[in-house]
């Protein structure tokens, strides 16, 4: 974001994100995340940041149609089952 701010984005993998709408959304410019921006803010490479515990996160509303959705675990290469319901913090 233009503030610097992170911002946490989680789509459903048939969706993309409407980067114009989610600028609307919280009143800032994104920009895309450089591998060094990810890590100093998340302590993950890009690819392996689990969806949990980010200041600030906006979540697809399509993936609350799964029981279950998968989700980076700390590394590209490691995932981890969970609801949608124990992603959000409500």
């Amino acid at each position: 974001m233009k503030s610097g701010r992170p911002l946490l984005v989680v789509a459903s993998g048939v969706n993309r994100v409407n980067e114009k709408l989610i600028s609307s959304m919280i009143q800032d410019e994104l920009g895309k995340a450089d591998a060094d921006f990810v890590r100093e803010q998340t302590g993950f490479v890009i690819g392996g940041v689990a969806p949990l515990w980010h200041p600030q996160t906006i979540v697809d509303e399509d993936l609350f149609l799964f029981s279950t959705i998968w989700a980076a675990a700390g590394h590209p290469k490691a995932v981890f089952e969970l609801t949608p319901d124990e992603m959000v913090f409500k």
